[in-house]
């Protein structure tokens, strides 16, 4: 039975971290929620992919989901600013939730302070800012951590991520 999937998104996203692995969850049977401040809103990708938001960030509560997914570019950056996403990732982190952030993606759990301990990996302008959350930062194309966090650095680590992150949604 498929999974419901959490994706908190909002303009200038990097466009293959949401488009790739969506494509692969949902190959897999599983459903997406796009989740942004506003619903039925349309946003944009940094090149050009345009999303149709699901729900509104005020109307989703994350025991609604199974697992989150968090893509790169600008977006987690600006979602991070809004302490309702802040809270909605933190409650995935301590639910032991499956969470997968790609690239800038783990700037949310930074702002959520979810990354003390826990191996990660990132875009490399955030290493520095991993290392400072606590995180054990790994220079790898995905990191698997406690069968619950998985993260990629950049867009070519996409297979790998696709891969660990459909093997905890089993």
């Amino acid at each position: 039975m498929g999974k419901k999937i959490a994706v908190v998104l909002t303009n200038m996203f990097e466009d293959s971290e949401y488009t790739e692995p969506a494509n692969a969850y949902q190959e897999a049977g599983h459903e997406l929620t796009i989740i942004e401040k506003d619903k039925n809103k349309t946003i944009k990708g940094k090149n050009g992919t345009d999303i149709t938001v699901d729900a509104s960030i005020n109307d989703v509560n994350p025991a609604g989901f199974d697992a989150l997914l968090i893509p790169g570019g600008f977006s987690p950056d600006l979602l991070r600013a809004d302490d309702r996403f802040v809270a909605f990732v933190k409650a995935f982190m301590n639910d032991m939730k499956p969470v997968f952030a790609i690239c800038h993606g783990p700037q949310l759990l930074i702002t959520a302070e979810t990354l003390k301990n826990r191996s990660v990996t990132g875009y490399k302008s955030i290493q520095v800012d991993l290392k400072n959350a606590g995180a054990a930062f790994q220079d790898k194309e995905v990191v698997v951590c406690q069968d619950q966090l998985v993260t990629s650095r950049t867009p070519d680590d996409i297979p790998a991520f696709n891969r660990e992150s459909l093997k905890l949604l089993q």
